[in-house]
């Protein structure tokens, strides 16, 4: 499978973006979330491309080989929704098709909720809607206590200097412990310790953090979500409680959830080819 290479503008940033699959093919969009970069779709990125998607999957701002532009107001979800919206734009996709993990599934819902016309189905995997996260995280203990990083992600310096000492250790460590045993290799650990010591990568990753609290997103009063949506959610999540998911999908005019009883947060390298399956059927 030949996976190309490039360099897009949009927004006033560059970003990095890799993309496989025929020209012609229908336009998917992957986004990732923290702490991966491009690197974390490549299981789906090989199948849906197989399956003759044209497949699109940028470092999003802050990560990897992306642009990583100074100062915390410029990774609102603002800022980041129009990235995408603005990929598209330079690669001449008027609608595609989209899919979010962690962050990058934040992202995607604020795109469905707020940009739903450049959309025609959305994939989430183990991340609530935006509502139910907010609501919850203020209400229910259990999640404030999974959450207890965000309040540490907010001090100055502090979490780079934590997450990136010896090689980035911490990170590396983080990637381990909530995941299985073979969620990720050895060399899938070189390769996110690589994009992790890119220059400004670590600060530009944290300022994500830092700025869903400094400056929140502008949502609708009712951030309904209006077109076909399927959540993927492993169970085994250390981060996120199964029981936001379903109040999620409740937010959907037309939503399908699907539990991997056996997965943890990683569910796309946990079960890479289930979760590549259900992507493709529900795209096409």
């Amino acid at each position: 499978m030949n996976i190309e290479e490039s360099w897009i503008q949009t927004n006033g940033i560059r970003l990095h973006v890799m993309q496989a699959g025929p020209q012609d093919g229908k336009p998917v969009v992957l986004l990732h979330g923290f702490p991966e970069f491009w690197y974390g779709w490549k299981k789906q990125m090989i199948a849906l491309a197989e399956a003759g998607f044209r497949v699109i999957v940028p470092d999003q701002r802050g990560y990897n080989l992306s642009d990583k532009p100074k100062g915390v107001k410029a990774y609102s979800l603002a800022e980041l929704t129009a990235d995408i919206t603005g990929l598209l734009d330079a690669l001449g996709h008027d609608k595609a098709y989209l899919a979010g993990h962690d962050w990058g599934a934040a992202v995607a819902w604020t795109l469905a909720i707020v940009r739903a016309e450049r959309f025609h189905k959305l994939a989430i995997l183990n991340v609530p809607h935006p509502r139910v996260m907010s609501n919850t995280v203020r209400r229910d203990p259990r999640q404030m206590l999974k959450s207890w990083y965000i309040g540490f992600f907010q001090l100055p310096r502090i979490p780079e200097m934590a997450l990136g000492a010896r090689n980035a250790a911490g990170l590396a460590r983080l990637l381990r412990v909530s995941g299985h045993a073979d969620t990720f290799s050895a060399d899938d650990l070189v390769e996110y310790q690589k994009a992790w010591s890119q220059p400004g990568s670590l600060t530009g990753m944290v300022n994500w953090y830092r700025a869903i609290l400094r400056h929140p997103p502008d949502m609708p009063e009712s951030p309904r979500v209006r077109i076909p949506t399927l959540m993927m959610w492993g169970v085994q999540d250390v981060a996120l409680a199964r029981w936001m998911a379903r109040p999620s999908i409740d937010f959907c005019d037309d939503g399908k959830l699907v539990f991997f009883e056996d997965a943890t947060h990683w569910v796309q390298h946990d079960r890479a080819a289930e979760v590549s399956q259900w992507m493709i059927e529900f795209f096409q």
